[in-house]
């Protein structure tokens, strides 16, 4: 498995849930940040999906991530594919699938769905997703001490 201070190939990182409308839109936008503040920028490459894909982010989404910094409006929910997902280091899913690759670091966040929610709701499973993607940014930073 590569790690951040691999020079040859970049750690990929992969958030995925069913419509890449929400939580893996934040959850990639939170580890583009992490990238920037701890100077990782091409040793971590950031890539978010969905199974199913929206038309669109979450409004809530947009005004959350907004309020902590973030303009995801032109952002548009995409598919993954399974030959992405084996590519990475580490999936994490958002708590809508289990997955079973083969080689890949894959962990399940259990977060709810902001689609839909008020926004206070919004919000907190907001600055959930930003705890852990912090938490995956240290193991990752941390795999390099290994």
């Amino acid at each position: 498995m590569n790690n951040a201070t691999d020079t040859d190939d970049p750690t990929r990182v992969a958030f995925v849930c069913v419509r890449n409308a929400g939580r893996s839109q934040m959850a990639a936008a939170f580890a583009e940040r992490e990238c920037e503040r701890r100077g990782l920028g091409d040793r971590v490459e950031v890539r978010s999906g969905g199974t199913d894909p929206a038309e669109s982010v979450h409004d809530g989404v947009l005004i959350a991530m907004n309020e902590a910094g973030f303009d995801l409006s032109d952002r548009t929910p995409r598919a993954i594919t399974d030959d992405e997902l084996r590519s990475c280091d580490y999936v994490a899913t958002m708590g809508c699938s289990k997955l079973s690759l083969d080689g890949v670091e894959s962990r399940d966040w259990a977060l709810d769905d902001p689609g839909g929610e008020e926004t206070e709701r919004v919000r907190e499973i907001r600055d959930e997703v930003r705890e852990r993607v912090v938490a995956l940014f240290d193991e990752i930073e941390g795999g390099a001490d290994r």
